[in-house]
């Protein structure tokens, strides 16, 4: 259910990237212009997502999960609460392959939701994905209503402090702000690239709007398996181990992506599944130490600071993409491959950050999480 929520959340974000040489072109937008409007969602919901951390652990995490549907702003906030839902409900034995398993919802949306709008962008207007992304929202929402259990064991230590007080406790936490540090890092790096792939495709590499398709298709198709295979790899051998991995992977995906000239589609499907699969790949054992790094009982303000600092990474990234960036005389990107270099520093600064973060002591018998106000024990 947590992965369907996140499901429209990934939409509601990614479909204005692959859209991007279609809005481009209507609104009369350069590339610039356009990373700016990729940052304002993001700037958005960092901002919500600050706001909610003061009282998120004030209230039961379905009650500030549904705060999305009464306002568009609360999009910050999820992302941050099906996560400290999976720290709160799931051991950290398996809390990495738990991670996979909602973060595939990306997978999916690169997959399904993408391809899906691109096509009925094509066909009845850029605006028609948007308006089926909000019928499909009502519908998870109703039944995450129904089916979401409710997670209350926080709430007794949440409330002894006021907000402002259980905030400045959060960031006065050098774990904590590791943790945060890493999580602006890789998704900084990322969305150096990100946001202008799809333009890069259509004007350096000459694809078109079908093969662009493809590429998302393919892409988040292999993305779904390999997400959950990396959180079962690092439950197994360690998240450390494989984020190392996954980081090294995704510097070499980002040179070939960022440097890629005129080639057949199928070779740019190749190297974009690449580029996709240790993208996301990285996050998964860096989420599961992550949420790990905090106690239960700060969790989902933490998490929700977290979704902030990301949110606020990927604008800052977007918007200095576009100082690097611009579109040369034949609508070519110019100074595309110089971001890859910029990529691969915040690569080896997040290794550094990730092997300083340390496991929160939690409370219970042998580092039980569980109390009687979570999962039944056939559930778990």
């Amino acid at each position: 259910m947590l992965a369907a929520v996140q499901f429209t959340v990934a939409v509601d974000f990614v479909i204005m990237m692959p859209l991007g040489p279609q809005l481009m072109r209507i609104f009369g937008i350069d590339t610039p212009a356009f990373n700016i409007a990729v940052s304002a969602y993001a700037g958005a919901a960092g901002v919500s997502g600050l706001g909610a951390a003061f009282f998120l652990d004030r209230f039961d995490r379905k009650t500030a999960l549904f705060a999305r549907a009464l306002a568009g702003f609360f999009g910050g906030i999820v992302g941050g609460i099906s996560l400290a839902m999976v720290g709160d409900l799931v051991p950290d034995s398996r809390r990495a392959s738990a991670v996979g398993t909602v973060m595939s919802a990306f997978s999916v949306a690169q997959v399904a939701g993408v391809p899906l709008g691109l096509y009925f962008a094509d066909t009845l207007g850029w605006h028609v994905p948007f308006l089926l992304l909000a019928a499909l929202s009502a519908i998870v929402w109703v039944f995450a209503i129904v089916r979401l259990p409710k997670v209350r064991a926080h709430l007794r230590a949440s409330r002894s402090e006021t907000p402002l007080r259980r905030f400045l406790g959060i960031l006065a936490n050098a774990n904590h702000l590791r943790a945060l540090a890493l999580m602006s890092v890789i998704t900084f790096g990322g969305f150096m690239i990100i946001p202008d792939l799809a333009n890069y495709l259509i004007s350096n590499v000459h694809l078109n709007s079908g093969e662009l398709r493809w590429v998302y298709l393919i892409g988040g198709g292999a993305t779904l398996f390999t997400m959950n295979g990396v959180g079962r790899l690092a439950d197994r051998f360690g998240r450390m181990r494989i984020f190392t991995i996954m980081m090294c992977c995704s510097i070499v995906a980002a040179f070939l992506s960022t440097h890629l000239p005129v080639v057949p589609a199928a070779v740019a499907v190749a190297v974009s599944t690449f580029f996709m699969i240790s993208m996301t790949g990285r996050f998964v054992p860096a989420m599961a130490m992550i949420t790990s790094s905090v106690e239960p009982e700060h969790r989902g303000g933490f998490m929700s600071a977290n979704s902030a600092v990301a949110q606020f990474s990927a604008a800052l990234a977007a918007t200095m993409a576009a100082w690097v960036i611009h579109d040369g005389a034949n609508h070519e990107l110019v100074g595309f491959g110089k971001v890859a270099w910029l990529y691969a520093g915040w690569a080896v600064i997040g290794l550094w950050l990730a092997s300083g973060i340390k496991t929160a002591a939690v409370p219970g018998p042998k580092g039980s999480r569980f109390t009687d106000e979570r999962l039944p024990e056939s559930s778990t």
